[in-house]
């Protein structure tokens, strides 16, 4: 009699990992999607959901896109053939999008954020990076008072 191996739930297409956070630290601007330069253990790890993007964000450097900080934790199956965790990744723009960002980010002072990071419908890993601008205080408070009386208002509408 054959045992029925437990199954590992793998992400063929979908969201892995979203920057919640992003969009109350920032006024997120533009938005782009770019592709990863990735490992296969990497890919492995992102199809098991573990990831964390909060914490990272996107650099011009060298005439390239790099995505710094980003967490993705080792395939404990692949041995000694695994990634580093937060090395420094590659993403993949076109020239134009690439210059355009680059000016943004030196003219403007803002800062490139990672949004969202997703299996598309052809099982490639993107990651949605937007065009933030920094909050101050007081913006992010007026953002808590906006989200919490829209709470109340449908708590009333939902009572009434």
């Amino acid at each position: 009699m054959a045992t029925k191996k437990e199954s590992k739930s793998y992400i063929s297409h979908g969201q892995v990992a979203d920057n919640r956070r992003a969009r109350f630290d920032y006024e997120i601007g533009d938005t782009l999607e770019a592709g990863i330069v990735l490992t296969g253990t990497e890919v492995k790890s992102l199809r098991l959901g573990k990831a964390q993007i909060a914490e990272s964000y996107a650099s011009p450097e060298r005439g390239e896109l790099w995505w710094i900080n980003a967490h993705i934790p080792e395939y404990l199956e692949a041995n000694r053939f695994n990634h580093e965790e937060t090395r420094p990744r590659k993403l993949l723009v076109s020239k134009k999008e690439l210059s355009r960002l680059g000016a943004e980010v030196t003219r403007a002072g803002n800062t490139i954020v990672p949004l969202k990071l997703y299996f598309n419908d052809h099982g490639k890993a993107k990651l949605l990076i937007g065009l933030g601008k920094g909050k101050k205080t007081v913006d992010k408070r007026e953002t808590q008072k906006k989200r919490d009386w829209n709470r109340e208002k449908q708590r009333l509408l939902k009572q009434g």
